[in-house]
């Protein structure tokens, strides 16, 4: 093993492969190390036992290509982006299309080979229940290094139906989406309805309306989702004809914006990834936002200069089954939508330019917006969406506290504190808003 100084920061797979909204795995200002997974990538899926054993450099993309290989009834519930690296994801929690029905990534996780600071290989009963517990959902990074996680598979059936429908303001967009924060949280689990929110110009006018897509994903066939969404939710307009039956893997092409014919071998292609430069804030809401607080976010995008998407998850089901300390990840009973603010850098060299630097104002702007309508005392926030903005300051648990307890809230952050005291008392693994030692 390679003896580093105790000074030197080291970075490896907390965020996202290609996902790391503040691009701390890459960048530091002092010397680090950066840890190459890129050929770490192996997959062993036992069909039999419903579990795989998936090495930290694997993308999510390439997780899902193995799995569908081996069979069309198992799956994991993981992200959208095939492009997610497997390493960080789970140590952030890590949700997707399959959350309201199986919890978090981090909620199937049963084991992991882990890497300590005195360079010990562990498992699950060798590294303990506390360190176990941390690294799903704490920051992995933050204790170590995770080499590979055990993933538990869940069912899933042949074929699943899906279906994306657009609605704008002249089509009601927003009366529908203020009974969506009713209905998609408390829908049959089965079903996970995911929402984007654009503004847009009305054809070649100089108007500009609000664009609501509607992505929705059922666990069965169309005949039996027709009916519950005629009974739940007829404003939606879902109809048989928009509905198309598909494998589990063809989904994760289709959410990723792709048609479902596309061959499946594509979310092996690392290639064909997009290189994309954006700054992003995440919320949580646990009460529907009313009308008159939706036109005031629908006002403020139409003020963006098509640079600002809104996506937004529903919660609700198997989530709300699951204890605040269950794993690090808190955002449970009561969440009924998770919500991605982003505004992107397309046409800029950099995120410092004055159009850069405009569109960065906007989106804080409009995350000031909309504290009246999320979550509060903490206003909650994602881990695996890092976001400077809420500070890094950690020489006190005053400090760290303004960002860590809207990550994990305050009993999760406290006891992930201690962990990090035990594993790690000289806070070799270190970045901005890593778990401190004080």
């Amino acid at each position: 093993m390679c003896i580093l100084r105790q000074e030197t920061r080291l970075r490896d797979q907390d965020q996202e492969w290609g996902h790391d909204y503040e691009g701390l795995s890459y960048t530091a200002d002092v010397p680090f190390v950066m840890l190459d997974f890129t050929n770490m990538r192996s997959i062993d899926v036992d069909v039999a036992k419903r579990t795989a054993w998936v090495q930290a450099g694997a993308t999510l993309g390439e997780l899902y290509y193995k799995i569908s290989r081996e069979t069309d009834t198992l799956y994991f519930p993981a992200g959208v982006c095939p492009t997610v690296g497997v390493g960080g994801y789970m140590g952030g929690g890590g949700y997707g299309n399959l959350l309201r029905k199986y919890g978090t990534a981090a909620d199937n996780v049963l084991d992991a080979r882990f890497m300590d600071v005195d360079g010990n290989i562990l498992d699950r009963k060798s590294m303990g229940e506390d360190l176990f517990w941390a690294i799903r959902g704490g920051g992995s990074s933050s204790f170590g290094i995770v080499l590979a996680w055990k993933l538990s598979l869940v069912p899933v059936p042949k074929k699943v139906t899906v279906f994306i429908l657009n609605k704008t303001l002249e089509q009601g967009a927003t009366e529908i989406f203020h009974k969506y924060q009713y209905v998609a949280p408390n829908i049959d689990r089965n079903l996970h309805i995911r929402t984007q929110v654009f503004a847009e110009y009305i054809g070649n006018t100089t108007k500009k309306t609000i664009r609501i897509m509607f992505e929705g994903i059922y666990q069965g066939t169309t005949d039996t989702l027709l009916p519950l969404l005629y009974r739940k939710f007829p404003e939606l307009g879902v109809t048989r004809e928009i509905c198309e039956e598909i494998r589990m893997v063809q989904s994760t092409l289709v959410f990723w914006g792709l048609p479902s014919s596309t061959p499946t071998e594509i979310l092996t292609n690392r290639s064909a990834i997009a290189k994309l430069n954006n700054k992003s804030k995440s919320d949580y809401t646990r009460a529907p936002i009313p009308i008159r607080g939706l036109k005031k976010i629908w006002r403020k995008l139409i003020q963006n200069d098509e640079s600002a998407l809104l996506m937004i998850n529903p919660f609700g089901g198997r989530m709300a089954d699951f204890s605040e300390t269950a794993i690090p990840y808190p955002h449970r009973a009561g969440v009924l939508l998770q919500i991605l603010k982003t505004v992107n850098f397309n046409g800029q060299p950099s995120d410092t330019t004055p159009t850069s630097l405009r569109r960065i104002a906007w989106l804080r702007s409009l995350d000031a917006l909309m504290t009246p309508y999320v979550s509060n005392n903490p206003r909650e926030a994602y881990s695996n969406y890092n976001d400077l903005d809420l500070g890094v300051g950690s020489t006190n648990y005053q400090e760290a506290s303004v960002w860590g307890e809207r990550y994990w809230k305050r009993d999760n952050f406290k006891k992930l504190i201690r962990i990090k005291a035990k594993v790690d008392p000289h806070n070799f693994f270190r970045r901005p808003q890593s778990i401190p030692v004080f």
